[in-house]
């Protein structure tokens, strides 16, 4: 036979394109427009339809970036039309769509003159069903249209002023279509999603498969049959013709995929917060609409922030998603307040975005999402299993991991255990995309990339389109059914996450394990990008963590006389949850974004300022002692952990010496020698008598690195950077300050347009040198790193991550260890030999290398950076510009536990109050590598006493816990604060708690009042 096959498919392309498409679409006629343009920020719909209507012209330029157009449609639908036997009557709404990527442009939301919801309008979803207007042949209703400008231009990463509203321009960005009434031939509709399937299938087929020939001739067949001038009239027939290919079911060994509906929508990134909050109500009043039509459509929503949007915004169609939540339909996944960066946030934030999501979830749905749903963060932490296994859930699925760079993950399903030995079951859809059309090359590549064949036979697919939302499209919603039994396809079957972890977890029992974080090999600038987001985030945890503790403590000491604030702790906790979102704690988002998050942080600043203030004045009455507030998990200045006293004073003061042009500083526990441009030569804690300053090498030593990554400017840094280094040797200016509390040598340096002013302070009785680095940072495609080479073999550092810290090694023998050139650390890193190690704390920053060099000498030096400011282009161009403070500390000879208690002394700053008397703690340890992250009241509104703890330090670990009130009883119990086995925990008399704690392990402790 001669080969005529890419004839054939040149033949059908052309014929899909010039026949089919324009014949989905029989006879159309424009509507009558009318307009409303929003002088400021969106407007609900029922303020919006009470405005002054004006003509408006069809195809006019309309919408300045960012800003909202009403239009009004009205017509009368022809007595014929939509009469005849497979043919109905749409709305086609084009605003101008000038590509063909949903969410990522303009777009438009559907709404009755009463005001209720009807459905989306985005590219490749611009139909509205009269049926769905329920006016019979009248047309009336109205157009919120979004000129949301496409800030990714085309994903060039080019600079653009569009992510500011105040930079973003007046000129108009679109230029409306055609918007017209149109009968639909849903004949045509199903031959073309047939040819869609067949083609998809076809090309995805090896050339040497028979089935791959039969298709193409059973095509060829149907564009013989069809008449192209009556591309209607025949359209059935053609469909006959496929009929029999389309009809063949699938091979028994074929793979087998559950495909859900989704719509990873980001809860901020190249567009506010507050259009995410519209795109929400698109998307979700789309796949209402969606199931409506198809009873087996199913679609999986992961987020509470969302669904909390949607009933505060949006009540008619929040009260339509129960409904189809009750029918099985519409299923609330994840279980947490966002999908949040899992690398940056604490501890307790942590288990709070689990605790936030699962109560929301429970109490508006009664439903509790058993898995943990994180498609799209920039890697996992380690203590992400024993996290969602408190919460109460057994499964987690994530598909970033697939963009690593270097390395390929060897699994798709597995068990993932954490730093303290849990174990979760995990998948990894090997489709490779939480946004699939369901296209037949998504659907072979799923099946030839699935990593455990022979062990495993399905795995999960999220479809629709994400992101910037959208979601599932009818046309998703037939090629699943097309696909559900189709020879040489993957079998296709749409339902819900649960039942994907079910069967795969029966089926699949004996699964291979990843211990560990699962580090993801690119967006490692997201460690240090937008530093005063990073910064809020951190001060907010700890206010969080002070806030709780003293209203608790003045809850509990006060009784009637103290109200605990519950509701206003809650708003302010699921605020700063909001700002973990994935997109925004990575300061990956546009100009507004951060923005809006730092005056948020700044509001939380002042709500939980005064709520501390307010509970620590009640708990210590008046009078005129000063009183130091000890919210740290160790006892400091002689105050106990987590009590208020009286402050002892610190012991010797700090000796200072000239020592050329430049100071040593000693304080009789450390002492610093800084030369005469402020760099750090010798760092010895007398206890031990070593020094932790590499020879030659000196510490404090500030960095500036060329940082222009390949693509993605804000997510990423590549290992190239190092290559182009200018070190700030030299200083301007240095300067000796004495204060009550030590001494400080102030050092002043420039750097291009920058200007830097660090204060070097040493504290009587302080074992760490504190450096302060304030810098007005004017730099472009520039990283600023401070280093600190240690005379320390270290093969290992030591992060810090929610309750408990990481390993991760210093060499590179392997390639896994080479892409690990940034690392993450929470307060503290630690580097160490045995018998020696040193610790080096901050305040906001969260962005590490750690590198190794042996000497001439034989020695080794261990370089610490911390990763101080970048200044990406994209998406913000004018990112990290202006003034930061940014704190570290160096503790020379130091242990975990130091590392441990430094990290709590950095962030949690000395806190006076003057009263009248002291206050016992509500909880004492008896163990400090049993660490309290959290003392709050419960849930519940009890008045119960809850306490969180977890082992510190990477070892058993035993402790008492012994509540310092009346407590009638004492329970471990799960995050959600409902009773839970709990290993190692032992109730005894008068409701002491007996701890016997593995490794890095998370207990959550009730005590009833």
């Amino acid at each position: 036979m001669h080969d005529d096959r890419r004839i054939t498919e040149q033949r059908l392309d052309r014929f899909v394109r010039e026949r089919i498409l324009p014949a989905i679409y029989g006879r159309a006629i424009p509507l009558q427009l009318s307009s409303w343009d929003v002088p400021g920020e969106p407007v609900p719909a029922a303020e919006a339809v009470r405005q002054l209507f004006t003509p408006q012209e069809h195809g006019a330029l309309w919408g300045k970036a960012w800003s909202t157009k009403w239009l009004h449609l009205q017509g009368e639908v022809p007595q014929d039309w939509g009469m005849a036997e497979s043919m109905s009557v749409e709305i086609i709404v084009d605003l101008g769509f000038n590509s063909d990527v949903p969410g990522f442009q303009c777009e438009g939301t559907a709404w009755r003159a009463d005001g209720s919801i009807i459905k989306a309008i985005s590219p490749r979803n611009y139909h509205v069903p009269v049926k769905l207007l329920g006016g019979g042949h009248s047309v009336d209703f109205y157009v919120e249209a979004a000129a949301n400008p496409d800030v990714a231009q085309g994903w060039s990463f080019a600079p653009t002023p569009l992510g500011d509203k105040a930079t973003s321009g007046d000129e108009p960005r679109y230029r409306l279509g055609r918007i017209a009434m149109a009968e639909l031939n849903e004949t045509v509709w199903e031959l073309n999603q047939d040819i869609w399937t067949l083609s998809g299938l076809m090309h995805e087929l090896p050339m040497e498969l028979p089935r791959r020939h039969e298709i193409l001739r059973a095509l060829e067949r149907m564009l013989d049959i069809m008449d192209p001038d009556d591309v209607a009239g025949t359209a059935a027939a053609g469909r006959e013709a496929l009929k029999e290919v389309l009809g063949r079911p699938a091979y028994a060994s074929a793979h087998q995929l559950l495909a859900t509906g989704h719509a990873h929508i980001d809860s901020a990134w190249l567009w506010p917060v507050r259009e995410t909050i519209r795109k929400c109500a698109r998307t979700f009043s789309n796949v209402v609409a969606l199931m409506d039509e198809d009873p087996d459509f199913v679609f999986s929503c992961s987020s509470a922030q969302q669904m909390a949007w949607i009933k505060e915004y949006f009540p008619e169609l929040f009260v339509r998603i129960r409904e189809k939540v009750k029918a099985g339909q519409f299923i609330p996944v994840g279980g947490m307040w966002v999908e949040s960066d899992t690398n940056m946030p604490g501890g307790e934030a942590m288990a709070r975005q689990f605790v936030e999501g699962k109560s929301f979830f429970l109490k508006e749905f009664d439903v509790e999402c058993q898995e943990a749903w994180l498609p799209d963060s920039f890697g996992y932490s380690g203590a992400i299993p024993q996290i969602v296994k408190e919460a109460g859930s057994r499964w987690f699925l994530t598909q970033k991991i697939s963009w690593n760079k270097v390395n390929r993950m060897p699994h798709h399903t597995f068990t993932w255990e954490g730093i303290d030995g849990t174990r979760l079951f995990t998948h990894f859809p090997p489709v490779d995309t939480y946004n699939a059309e369901l296209h037949g090359r998504e659907l072979a590549h799923a099946e030839r990339n699935y990593r455990d064949h022979g062990r495993g036979t399905m795995s999960l697919v999220p479809f629709g389109y994400g992101d910037g939302g959208g979601g599932p499209t009818r046309e998703m919603v037939a090629a699943a059914h097309r696909t559900a039994d189709l020879e040489g396809s993957p079998k296709v079957r749409m339902g819900t996450a649960k039942d994907f972890f079910t069967k795969a977890e029966a089926e699949y029992t004996k699964l291979p394990v990843w211990v560990g974080e699962m580090y993801l090999e690119m967006h490692r600038g997201t460690y240090t990008s937008q530093a005063k987001t990073k910064r809020g985030n951190r001060r907010s945890e700890h206010l969080l963590r002070e806030a709780e503790l003293w209203c608790s403590t003045a809850a509990v000491r006060l009784g009637a006389d103290y109200t605990y604030p519950q509701a206003e702790l809650k708003r302010l906790w699921q605020l700063v949850l909001l700002q973990q979102f994935h997109d925004i704690l990575p300061g990956s988002s546009i100009a507004w974004v951060h923005q809006d998050a730092e005056r948020n942080y700044e509001a939380i600043s002042r709500d939980l300022e005064a709520i501390i203030s307010h509970a620590a004045q009640a708990l210590v009455g008046t009078g005129s002692t000063s009183y130091l507030l000890n919210a740290a998990p160790h006892s400091r200045s002689g105050v106990q952990a987590l009590a208020i006293a009286e402050a002892k004073g610190p012991g010797d003061d700090v000796k200072v010496e000239e020592s050329g042009d430049g100071f040593v500083l000693d304080n009789g526990i450390i002492r610093a020698v800084l030369d005469e441009n402020g760099l750090l030569t010798s760092l010895v804690d007398h206890a031990g008598g070593r020094d932790a300053i590499a020879p030659g090498q000196p510490g404090n030593l500030l960095e500036l690195f060329r940082d222009t990554p390949n693509e993605w400017d804000a997510w990423d840094i590549e290992e190239f950077y190092r290559r182009n280094v200018t070190q700030l040797t030299q200083a301007d200016t240095l300067d000796l300050e004495r204060t009550p509390l030590g001494a400080v040598v102030v050092v002043q340096r420039k750097v291009g347009a920058s200007t830097i002013t660090q204060r070097i302070t040493l504290d009587a009785g302080a074992k760490s040198l504190g450096i302060a680095t304030t810098v007005d940072w004017q730099e472009r495609e520039k990283m600023l790193k401070i280093a600190f080479p240690l005379d320390v073999r270290a093969d290992r550092s030591a992060s810090e991550t929610q309750f408990g810290h990481v390993f991760r090694p210093t060499h590179t023998n392997t390639s896994w260890e080479a892409a690990k050139f940034e690392i993450c650390a929470h307060r503290w890193i630690h580097v160490a030999e045995p018998g020696y190690g040193v610790a080096v704390s901050n305040s906001s920053s969260y962005g590490h290398d750690v590198t190794r060099a042996v000497r001439t000498d034989g020695g080794t030096t261990t370089t610490v950076r911390t990763s101080l400011l970048r200044s990406a282009r994209f998406p913000d161009p004018e990112a990290d510009r202006g003034e930061h403070t940014l704190e570290v500390s160096i503790r020379p000879g130091a242990g975990i536990a130091d590392a441990v208690e430094e990290g709590y002394r950095t962030n949690l700053k000395p806190r006076f109050v003057t009263g009248g008397h002291s206050v016992e703690p509500l909880v004492s340890v008896s163990n400090p590598a049993i660490v309290v992250e959290a003392v709050k009241l419960a849930e519940d509104g009890s008045g119960d006493v809850i306490v969180r703890l977890y082992e510190s330090l990477g070892e058993r670990s035993a402790a008492t816990v012994r509540p310092g009130f009346v407590a009638i009883g004492a329970t471990a119990t799960d995050l959600l604060e409902r009773m839970a086995e709990a290993p190692g925990v032992t109730v005894g008399e008068r409701s002491e708690v007996e701890l016997v704690l593995r490794p890095f392990q998370l207990v959550t402790l009730r005590f009833t009042r």
